[in-house]
């Protein structure tokens, strides 16, 4: 493994990000140009970027699947792929820019000009990774394939043998482009992340299909109307049953969270005098941290500020919440990210106690996992 590419699970996360809950999820706050930005400063600086792209499947499989949503809040980046998470944002105030899809992602990197990005295809149907691989050959853009492997449909040890992670190292590439299924390539991701000397790394199911030609991607105008879902379908006609379950945990999810959720925003939002007026105490006990008043992205680098090495270390990090009367979406977010570093040293994140208005909150944000059981419901919680 390159020593100089440390994805170790204890490597804290960059929690000077601009990252916000969005039912659960961590996203980003980036617009296509930053993220292409971000993507190219990690192959330059040889930097992990282990980066998810969740869309509405990703937002509805995350709400049971755990260790699904796990591999999205350890990620390096995650964007917004799907026009009803830009929507939804939109709707609850959260500021993403734009929709960015991993499939533009990889448009833009294709455009000629400059030092090309190495890639390698993991995955896809049979043949798919190959063609796509000599379609950039043809092309002489700003993507050149240095690799590819069509694994088949095993388990994700199946895929994780010395003799493919070796040959995905020894290529050189830049960007991994894993297409093995939403589920099962950020699982294979997150078990092969610390062997892998590859900079930036993401599951991209769809990309291998685009770029070798066997399915066409929808026109502009589709993408930006949300209606890219109707294409796939006529591309793709199975996927049709995929896209009727989402639509349908999307209207559930709407109705039981989405709306609650931005009117017990609107009916706690604090004047900026109350967000002046917040502070954060560290305790000089156990590692943790108290909290009082109104917290939101405005005055979040107060909380990042407490978030030292000393802090950081040791064992389980308790964070008293009782006293705190409002948390948005940034907030949240860098609770995902606490959670997430945490986690990866098999340490907890306890939040409590916690006021009722922080409880529901969690709960209608989708992070009510983030609480203590004997707090996990806005019922039990305090105030």
């Amino acid at each position: 493994m390159n020593p100089s590419l440390p994805w170790r699970a204890g490597t804290a996360p960059d929690f000077e990000r601009d990252v916000h809950c969005l039912l659960g999820l961590p996203v980003d706050a980036v617009d296509m140009a930053g993220a292409e930005a971000a993507v190219r400063r990690a192959i330059g600086q040889g930097k992990p970027c282990f980066l998810s792209t969740p869309n509405l499947n990703f937002l509805v499989a995350c709400q049971e699947d755990a260790d699904f949503r796990r591999s999205v809040i350890d990620s390096d980046l995650s964007v917004a792929d799907g026009m009803p998470l830009v929507w939804m944002a939109r709707f609850l105030g959260i500021p993403l820019p734009e929709r960015v899809a991993g499939s533009g992602l990889v448009e833009r990197l294709r455009r000629p000009g400059g030092e090309p990005v190495k890639v390698y295809f993991f995955g896809g149907p049979d043949g798919a990774a190959e063609a796509a691989g000599r379609a950039l050959e043809q092309e002489k853009g700003g993507l050149l394939c240095v690799g590819f492997a069509s694994p088949g449909f095993g388990n994700v040890q199946d895929m994780s043998t010395p003799a493919l992670i070796d040959a995905i190292n020894a290529s050189g590439a830049d960007f991994l482009v894993v297409a093995l299924g939403a589920r099962k390539g950020q699982a294979w991701i997150q078990h092969n992340r610390a062997r892998l000397a590859v900079p930036v790394v993401s599951h991209l199911g769809a990309v291998v299909n685009f770029v070798a030609g066997t399915v066409r991607r929808a026109p502009a105008w589709m993408q930006a109307a949300g209606l890219e879902w109707l294409w796939r379908i006529r591309e793709e006609p199975a996927l049709w049953r995929r896209y009727w379950q989402d639509g349908e945990a999307l209207a559930r999810l709407f109705l039981t969270r989405v709306l609650p959720w931005a009117w017990w925003q609107r009916r706690y939002r604090p004047a900026p005098a109350a967000l002046a007026a917040a502070a954060v105490e560290v305790d000089a006990g156990r590692p943790g941290l108290r909290l009082r008043g109104a917290w939101s992205r405005d005055n979040l680098a107060r909380l990042r500020a407490c978030l030292t090495p000393d802090i950081l270390a040791g064992g389980d990090l308790d964070l008293d919440m009782e006293d705190v009367t409002y948390v948005d979406s940034a907030v949240i977010g860098l609770l995902l990210l606490l959670h997430g570093y945490l986690g990866r040293q098999e340490r907890r994140l306890v939040i409590a106690p916690v006021s009722r208005p922080v409880g529901r909150f969690l709960e209608y944000g989708g992070a009510g996992f983030l609480l203590c059981p004997s707090t996990g419901s806005p019922s039990s919680s305090r105030r």
